[in-house]
């Protein structure tokens, strides 16, 4: 009997190890729709680190683009300042832009070249300022003459008049 027990029991585990390999090879609808939520899971797992991945890009481009904004915003405050308050520029009409990576551009007219290149240098040495366009016009110079220190001008004569065209009266 010994020999039959070993037997059956053999065969037992046999049928166990054969329905272990069955059952891997052939998965079943449970199995399956496991597989695919767990696929899911993954896929929208990536999704959202992908999508966090671009949002957290967006906001710091968009941080830096508007820290660099505030910075020429101050920078322009401190050029417009400089030149303001300068004795020589104070009643020159300048107008002042700073874009991106402080370029300055200087526009309007100035009295002298002096006046036109103390605009230039006050703008190029503020800091934040990397670069200076200068389109500033020197005034060009009025004479204020005093109409007691002209002289007399003798009228010009005037060309006689011709005598009026009659035109003859219409018949009635």
């Amino acid at each position: 009997m010994s020999g039959i027990k070993r037997f059956g029991a053999a065969a037992v585990v046999a049928a166990m190890v054969l329905a272990t390999a069955h059952a891997q090879q052939e998965p079943g609808p449970i199995e399956r729709a496991g597989e695919k939520l767990d696929q899911a899971g993954r896929n929208l797992r990536e999704g959202l680190e992908r999508g966090l991945k671009r949002t957290g890009e967006a906001v710091r481009e968009s941080f830096e683009n508007t820290r660099a904004r505030v910075n020429d915003m101050s920078v322009e405050a401190r050029v417009y300042g400089r030149i303001h308050w300068d004795k020589m520029l104070e009643s020159s009409p300048i107008q002042l832009t700073v874009e991106a990576q402080g370029i300055a551009t200087l526009r309007g007219s100035v009295p002298s070249e002096e006046a036109k290149k103390r605009a230039v240098e006050l703008a190029a040495d503020t800091v934040g300022v990397t670069r200076v366009v200068d389109q500033l016009a020197v005034q060009a110079a009025t004479e204020v003459v005093d109409p007691a220190d002209r002289p007399a001008v003798a009228p010009r004569p005037r060309a006689k008049a011709a005598a009026p065209v009659t035109r003859p009266a219409p018949e009635r």
